[in-house]
């Protein structure tokens, strides 16, 4: 029972660690979101523009947690290079992130008018676009989630808690946009969210210093 209880910790821990840098990841403001929230507030085929992020942030999710899995287990010299660079990234996002906070320059999301697109394919065409050729999400789901995640006891389990992290924000946009305009477009409420992902942010970077350290 101990042994079991033990585990079923394990487990959830690491999904929770992966469901929380992902989170400190995802909910900033930039040109994914921005884009996503403006076609949920306008109604313009909210549910096809999120399946298609949630679909790629997890597939790109799961592709380098494994790729740099694969490069721990063939190339171990690699590891602490793969390291320092999350390491690095880690920090400078979060000390950007504290930046926002304690300047207040953190900005709201708000709807601008645009043209209403018809057709839900042609909507899931521009975020695959808008998706794939963002160069942050190779940064954030490949190198540095990905990172991270090769040094889990279980890569898949903390790849399924990063990917539950980007489903339960696409899905909260595409549900409840509308209602959470308000919250959304606060940049009172932006600069508690930047302080707490750059409270994530270093706390996993410590967590990866102390992997180096202490190995």
């Amino acid at each position: 029972m101990n042994v079991l209880t033990g585990d079923l910790l394990n487990t959830f821990s690491q999904l929770l660690a992966g469901f929380l840098l992902t989170a400190g990841l995802i909910v900033s403001i930039g040109a994914q979101n921005a884009w996503v929230l403006n076609k949920c507030l306008r109604n313009d085929n909210p549910w096809a523009v999120t399946s298609v992020c949630i679909a790629i942030d997890a597939t790109l999710i799961f592709a380098g947690v494994f790729l740099m899995d694969k490069i721990q287990q063939q190339l171990p010299l690699l590891v602490p290079v793969f390291t320092l660079l999350a390491i690095g990234i880690l920090t400078w996002m979060g000390l950007k992130a504290l930046q926002r906070a304690i300047n207040n320059n953190s900005d709201g999301l708000l709807a601008s008018a645009g043209h209403i697109t018809r057709s839900g394919w042609h909507a899931a065409g521009q975020a695959a676009m808008i998706s794939l050729f963002n160069p942050h999400v190779y940064v954030d789901t490949m190198a540095l989630i990905g990172s991270v995640g090769a040094r889990q006891a279980s890569p898949a389990v903390f790849a399924a808690g990063a990917s539950l992290a980007s489903f339960c924000w696409f899905t909260m946009m595409a549900m409840g946009a509308k209602k959470l305009r308000h919250l959304l477009s606060s940049p009172a409420h932006w600069r508690v969210f930047d302080g707490l992902m750059a409270a994530v942010m270093f706390l996993v970077a410590t967590s990866l210093v102390f992997d180096v350290l202490l190995p």
